[in-house]
């Protein structure tokens, strides 16, 4: 596929956006990215994402510039949004952003609409939209500001300013940062580390983290079919997998019900 490629390794499904020299996204590009995510949203046999860019330099440098002059703004990303994933509500399993090189504009959304973002230590991160007299989308502004302090979110949105992964990890929007060779290895041990929990657990927890968090105020109805969700996992056949396993001290055996 044109724009980046995927493997699997075990549970784990991995996407690499490969679109010399900046990894940038167009439209034909982030409606396949779409796909792909709703696909792995309904493989039974996948239970994390991982999102990583091509090379050393650029993880995303957002969409493409010249196709966004083309069509004078105008382009269609594909119902999920950009890169396939900005706005995919539905989506029950997590996705981990490994942050190799520059993220910028739209490349810094995709990351921002991740669960997790883990980046190596020569990343670099900036939302440059304002720069060139667009703007990011709501939802974006929304996730900056639940995931690090109001003024330094105002100050990339209003600057463009290129922040470093120390500096991003420090306002809590990072994860982990770590050597750049050893970037895929901790992305990995990540997603091995989710995909060891139960799915209904993680796929319910998920929604809560996004009710909650992206919510103000939090929608009545919405939280009380959550909580009837919770309730229906504590009972659940995994519940019970799980407290057994612990006690007899063996890796538990998911059913996913």
């Amino acid at each position: 596929m044109t724009g980046f490629h995927t493997s699997r390794s075990g549970e784990v499904l991995e996407i690499v956006i490969d679109n010399p020299k900046a990894n940038a996204i167009d439209a034909a590009t982030s409606q396949a990215l779409g796909k792909v995510f709703a696909a792995f949203n309904t493989d039974p046999a996948l239970r994390v994402a991982i999102i990583t860019g091509a090379g050393d330099r650029f993880f995303c440098a957002g969409g493409d510039v010249a196709e966004l002059d083309r069509a004078q703004g105008n382009v269609d990303y594909g119902p999920q949004g950009f890169a396939g994933l900005t706005h995919f509500p539905a989506l029950s399993k997590p996705v981990i952003a490994a942050v190799n090189g520059i993220c910028a504009g739209g490349g810094l959304e995709l990351a921002l609409a991740c669960d997790m973002i883990v980046a190596s230590a020569g990343a670099r991160f900036c939302l440059t939209e304002t720069q060139i007299g667009t703007l990011p989308y709501l939802v974006t502004v929304q996730r900056l500001l639940q995931r690090m302090p109001v003024n330094i979110a105002t100050e990339m949105l209003y600057t463009g300013r290129r922040m470093s992964a120390a500096e991003m990890q420090g306002t809590g929007l990072i994860n982990h940062v770590v050597p750049h060779e050893d970037l895929r290895q901790h992305a990995l041990y990540l997603a091995e580390c989710v995909a060891a929990s139960a799915p209904r657990s993680i796929a319910t927890v998920r929604r809560a983290i996004t009710l909650i968090a992206g919510s103000d105020p939090i929608d009545a109805a919405a939280l009380e079919a959550l909580e009837s969700d919770f309730a229906s996992v504590m009972a659940s056949d995994d519940a019970n997998e799980g407290a057994a396993a612990f006690v007899e001290k063996r890796k538990p055996q998911w059913q996913g019900r």
